[in-house]
């Protein structure tokens, strides 16, 4: 592939086109030099919802591999339902473009492996749709983080009580079969946060959850809804690290859906969104109610459901296409943030702990 100056257009091509389809078109439509050109999408609704959103001329294919093959773009946008990305993946590695792909890598473990053995040799890079890093609170706690103020990082806390499952073309999401499961679908964003703060390999997890107020009347084809709402996942770091996950997805009554924590040996510091507020405590120098506290600016040009880190990413996402260097956030992330939730599944069908070397 050859690589794409900065006085080129880039021209996006976007491989589904329901709700984050269109989030994508429109955070793209935000960046200078970007344009989205083509999508592909077989449900007519979906297309005419994309072509709303692009608001100029684009190129409408029912297949993406008649849009790879049609050179209308240079950089695809991968936005299918979960289970639908292994399939897209394996047809369209081969040509070589730089791609973005949203979260999860897929559903199963077999299906990341295998992704990551098609994409060996590839030179274009991928870049893996885990954009909660870019949120301005999370990216602003990290530094903090980095920093070393906390010390050696013993303890990472996140909480997000938020509402249910959205709707989805075709209910889709109402199935873990369909999803990968909850702790995978929804929550690999903060596996991946927890891999990145502990800066380790996660050994083992153990997990409690279920299906308890959602989506129980709801059945498709004579199926009844099995995704899960509610669950606490702890997962233990070869560095002795612990971090824990408090999901409720009927807790939208709240005042911050998310809330991440993270303890070291000489302080704290959380965020809070979406207040967009980062608290910090040291340890001899603060005290209960008596700790630093910055609120996060937040200067994206489009915000969006993400709170700015979709168009963050999708700018680091071009750059990199530009410059030619390696994605922050690759495959190899991706995999990692999918098996922690495979495992936490495990647990949870399982009754009991389970080791990180079954799953990878």
């Amino acid at each position: 592939m050859s690589q794409i100056s900065a006085s080129e257009e880039v021209r996006y091509g976007i491989i589904g086109s329901g709700m984050m389809g269109i989030e994508h078109i429109e955070n793209i439509k935000a960046i200078d030099g970007a344009r989205v050109t083509a999508i592909a999408d077989p449900h007519v609704p979906s297309q005419e919802s994309a072509v709303e959103a692009v608001g100029g001329p684009i190129e409408v294919f029912g297949d993406y591999n008649d849009m790879v093959a049609s050179g209308a773009c240079d950089v695809l946008v991968v936005v299918t339902p979960n289970f639908h990305h292994i399939e897209v993946l394996r047809d369209t590695l081969g040509a070589n473009m730089p791609m973005l792909l949203e979260k999860p890598l897929c559903t199963t473990m077999e299906d990341c492996k295998e992704v990551l053995q098609l994409a060996k040799g590839r030179t274009a890079p991928i870049w893996m749709g885990l954009e909660y890093r870019y949120m301005p609170p999370v990216a602003r706690l990290l530094d903090v983080v980095r920093s070393g103020v906390l010390g050696n990082t013993k303890m990472i806390a996140i909480r997000e009580h938020r509402f249910p499952f959205l709707e989805k073309v075709g209910d889709w999401n109402r199935f873990s079969a369909n999803t990968g499961g909850t702790l995978v679908e929804k929550t690999c964003h903060f596996f991946d946060l927890m891999n990145l703060i502990a800066d380790a390999k996660p050994v083992e997890v153990i997990a409690s959850g279920g299906q308890d107020v959602n989506h129980l009347d709801e059945t498709y084809d004579g199926k009844q809804s099995d995704i899960l709402d509610n669950a606490y996942v702890i997962v233990q770091y070869d560095n002795g690290v612990r971090a824990m996950l408090d999901l409720c997805m009927f807790a939208e009554a709240t005042f911050n859906q998310e809330e991440i924590s993270v303890v070291g040996d000489l302080g704290k510091a959380e965020a809070l969104i979406p207040e967009d507020v980062v608290r910090v405590g040291i340890r001899g120098e603060h005290s209960f109610g008596m700790v630093r506290r910055e609120v996060v600016a937040n200067n994206a040009p489009y915000v969006g459901h993400h709170h700015g880190s979709s168009y963050i990413e999708h700018t680091l996402f071009l750059d990199c296409i530009r410059n030619g260097t390696t994605p922050e956030v690759g495959l190899e992330e991706g995999m990692a943030s999918v098996a922690v939730g495979v495992a936490a599944h495990m647990s949870i069908d399982e009754g009991r702990t389970v080791k990180m070397s079954e799953i990878l």
